[in-house]
């Protein structure tokens, strides 16, 4: 008997919510997977820049309602690709929450041309209009409960669940 395999869509944001664990801002843990040909090329998740202090202990950082701290999880993926001279054409990204328009317009730049997000937050209709002129596409997972039911995930982990 063959055991049904979760999807895709799925399994690559299962790896963005995983990778949102790691978020050091408290405002808002945000974990991103960048794949291509259905292979994991990087990943990130929020936080301060490497050897700076931490919103998890030291409080945010906020600027005009922005924790200016934070480098964004798409962000911190797109730069791990550039670091190590990983290509990003054609790529897909997930990301736990729809980008912001300043993510959106970097994923763009970099070639990436899919956009899979898990929860709505603050999507702004420019962003939305700049995926479409740049001919990417843009869907929302949902996360079955199916693949999920036998693990004993936490309250903010199970929210992602539909």
């Amino acid at each position: 008997m063959s055991q049904e395999r979760i999807p895709w869509d799925q399994y690559f944001m299962v790896q963005s919510v995983l990778l949102s664990l790691r978020s050091t801002c408290t405002r808002l843990a945000v974990g991103a997977t960048i794949v291509r040909d259905k292979r994991i090329i990087a990943g990130g998740y929020n936080g301060s820049v490497s050897g700076d202090v931490h919103c998890i202990d030291e409080g945010c950082y906020v600027v005009d309602g922005h924790c200016v701290r934070t480098i964004h999880a798409e962000m911190n993926a797109i730069l791990q690709c550039a670091k190590f001279g990983v290509p990003t054409e054609g790529a897909e990204i997930y990301v736990t929450h729809f980008p912001c328009l300043q993510c959106t317009k970097m994923i763009l730049q970099a070639g990436i041309k899919k956009i899979h997000y898990l929860k709505d937050y603050h999507n702004n209709d420019y962003a939305l209009n700049l995926i479409k002129v740049a001919g990417a596409t843009v869907d929302q997972v949902k996360l079955s409960n199916k693949y999920f039911k036998d693990l004993e995930l936490g309250e903010d982990e199970s929210a992602f669940l539909s």
